[in-house]
């Protein structure tokens, strides 16, 4: 074997190792999945939300209020990853940090906090003019919720 060829293969085999270590959600099994926090099964497509550790271990939440609530027990210098779905697109994970949240009564979540989130502000905006409420980054809904 050429030593060009065996580079290559060193190079296929650390990128193999370095994304298969990297931290990443795990599917959520709805009507299955039990919530980390509050311990009821996971069935709200539109409302779920996990946190995964630097070490890759997933913790799965039926609702993002569950997760934040959860966040205050933990190192969170540990965590690398936090996602929450997508309510317009059931089951779709988006990174938490980036999303809009929208707190409106019109729209019942799991815990009761009528918390979504949308991957674009533009959309909440949208949501917003028919469904009355406010409109938080990951920051503020944070801090909201810790009140």
């Amino acid at each position: 074997m050429s030593l060009n060829r065996i580079g290559k293969y060193a190079i296929v085999t650390c990128f193999l190792v370095l994304t298969a270590c990297s931290p990443r959600p795990k599917e959520i099994v709805y009507g299955t999945d039990g919530c980390h926090f509050c311990r009821m099964t996971i069935v709200d497509a539109q409302h779920a939300a996990q946190l995964v550790t630097k070490k890759g271990k997933a913790y799965k939440f039926d609702a993002i209020e569950c997760m934040i609530n959860h966040l205050k027990e933990v190192d969170t210098s540990e965590v690398a990853v936090l996602v929450c779905n997508h309510y317009s697109k059931p089951k779709e994970l988006i990174d938490a940090t980036q999303a809009t949240f929208l707190v409106s009564e019109s729209i019942p979540s799991p815990m009761g906090e009528f918390l979504t989130a949308f991957k674009e502000r533009k959309e909440a905006e949208n949501i917003l003019k028919d469904n009355p409420g406010n409109l938080y980054n990951w920051q503020q809904i944070v801090e909201v919720l810790n009140h």
